[in-house]
């Protein structure tokens, strides 16, 4: 039997009168969704607890099976052990955003969160500024690594594990000053990594190119969802299956390593809109046939389009995704000469309205083509809501996708 599982990142949405009343899955041209969810059981499940921030470690960690609640210990250790950073038990990991904040103000306190990606940076220009930032700012203990676009791993000895930062996509539009560490309970070395850092970056030579080239600067760091050492029991010996992670994003692939599964590093896969989609098809294929029985492709773009507002955009990533990645994963199972099972599900929402995660449930399908099911009119937040299947643990969907 062979299992695929696909995450259209954020892909859930709400009605937006920019839309005529409708979602991005309700506008986008999907028919292998929509031909699948037709023959499918459908239904929504919340895959992150009432109790929790809706955050995509959360999300992910339950649709793989591992209750958040138990397992959940903050994105950035999942982040460094992507890295291959290993953590020794007084290492803190912090993510650290490269943002842009507005510069006509006065102080760093009054200036207005722009951009938690700064125009998506590209990795060679963001090495530069971590590079930048280790140098100017040295620590014993601190040291701050390079991830993927603004998308980078602090660590720091004896730093608070369980710190209350503000998500950087949570803000935009606002006055910084609100959401910044506090001096006055435990954050004072964190506001003045923050402060000091934009000091070192708006002036650094990557952001007068980029303002050169009409692109917004990284000029800031934005600390948030710090964490100690992740563990997670293996998939494999949960399951009785081999299972591949397919992903740009170094945090599904840190939990795919922390669980024991094999992670496939795909060229050009970026984690925005401009991904290697048909990569992430060819690399979900070789697996198969390399004997995996489960892979879990992740794809980050309708996240990061509803993160930026792209109203225009993000239905297009979500029909990308449905024809260069679910539409030849399919053919190939069907050619295969294997049983098998889909299942696909945004892993939380991404309102472009809200321009952050929301805590509702999502649709999801579960597709076999030996059972006859009367599934929905098309994949949407709408239909699949409308069945009687609705899963209140997202920790135990997988549960139904194998057994």
């Amino acid at each position: 039997m062979k299992y695929l599982v696909l995450i259209p990142d954020g892909m859930a949405d709400r009605p937006s009168e920019k839309l005529g009343g409708k979602t991005p899955m309700e506008i986008a041209n999907k028919p292998t969704m929509d031909a699948l969810a037709a023959k499918s059981v459908c239904g929504t499940v919340l895959n992150v607890p009432v109790t929790m921030v809706p955050e995509s470690d959360t999300a992910n960690l339950a649709i793989l099976s591992y209750d958040p609640k138990i397992y959940s210990k903050g994105r950035s250790p999942l982040e460094a052990v992507s890295l291959g950073i290993k953590l020794e038990d007084d290492d803190t990991a912090i993510r650290c955003n490269l943002v842009t904040v507005s510069e006509d103000e006065d102080s760093y306190e009054d200036r207005i969160m722009l951009d938690h990606s700064a125009d998506e940076i590209t990795t060679e220009e963001a090495d530069e500024l971590t590079k930048a930032l280790n140098e100017a700012l040295p620590m014993e203990g601190r040291l701050l690594h390079t991830g993927i676009s603004y998308r980078h791993c602090l660590i720091w000895k004896n730093a608070s594990a369980t710190y209350d930062f503000a998500r950087p996509h949570d803000i935009i539009g606002k006055r910084i000053g609100e959401y910044l560490p506090k001096a006055n309970n435990g954050g004072a070395e964190f506001l003045e990594f923050m402060r000091r850092g934009y000091e070192i970056l708006k002036d650094h030579p990557v952001n007068v190119r980029r303002r050169e080239m009409g692109k917004r600067p990284a000029n800031s760091p934005w600390l948030w969802s710090p964490g100690q050492n992740p563990a997670l029991p293996s998939f494999k010996e949960k399951w009785g299956i081999d299972g591949t992670v397919v992903s740009a994003v170094d945090l599904i692939k840190g939990i795919g390593i922390c669980a024991g599964m094999e992670v496939v590093d795909v060229d050009g896969a970026t984690g925005n809109y401009h991904t290697n989609y048909k990569g992430k098809a060819d690399a979900a294929i070789d697996a198969f046939k390399r004997g995996s029985e489960f892979v879990y492709i992740h794809v980050e773009a309708p996240d990061e389009c509803g993160h930026r507002g792209e109203y225009d955009v993000k239905h297009l990533a979500i029909e990308k995704i449905d024809a260069l990645i679910l539409e030849p994963v399919l053919r190939y199972l069907e050619g295969c000469g294997d049983d098998f099972k889909i299942m696909v599900l945004p892993d939380h929402p991404t309102p472009l309205d809200i321009r952050t995660h929301s805590p509702e449930s999502v649709p999801f399908f579960i597709y076999d083509p030996k059972v006859t099911v009367n599934g929905v009119e098309s994949f949407s937040e709408a239909c699949c809501s409308a069945t009687d299947v609705k899963i209140d643990d997202g920790s135990t969907l997988l549960s139904y996708l194998i057994h």
